[in-house]
């Protein structure tokens, strides 16, 4: 039996610039991305601003579970070879691992490595990168 690619899709967890309404958004919806939904990691991660980047970028690390907080995400979802594409992109030290997200469920995402967020802020109390970009902005 054959199968359309079209018809089997990878979830897609992304954190920060890629975002709906963020600057790189559009790197998703160009790969005809379809947005799944919002939603939230278990409280085993932590949230950093990484120094350097542009656009500015977050970073998600897992942490031993309970040392972090729900971090808001959204989840989009890709053909194989859309996927592939989009991942075959990624800069260093950002990387897909497998995310885990409230509820149970799990779906491949954006991690950081653990050595890029050392002199990194922390900005896990803001709860997603919206909210820390949007406290930047009024603080401006």
């Amino acid at each position: 039996m054959q199968t359309n690619e079209s018809e089997y899709l990878i979830d897609l967890v992304v954190v920060g610039a890629h975002l709906s309404g963020m600057p790189l958004n559009k790197e998703l919806v160009e790969l005809d991305a379809k947005f799944v939904r919002l939603d939230a990691t278990t409280s085993d991660y932590r949230l950093f601003e990484l120094p350097g980047t542009a656009p500015r970028k977050p970073g998600l690390l897992r942490v031993e579970s309970e040392a972090g907080a729900a971090i808001e995400v959204e989840v989009w979802a890709l053909t194989p070879k859309a996927f592939g594409l989009f991942v075959s992109r990624i800069p260093s030290p950002l990387g897909i691992g497998t995310v885990k997200l409230r509820g149970g469920a799990a779906a491949k995402g954006f991690l950081v490595e653990e050595i890029a967020v050392r002199e990194a802020e922390d900005i896990s109390r803001f709860g997603g990168w919206r909210a820390f970009r949007r406290s930047v902005e009024a603080a401006a």
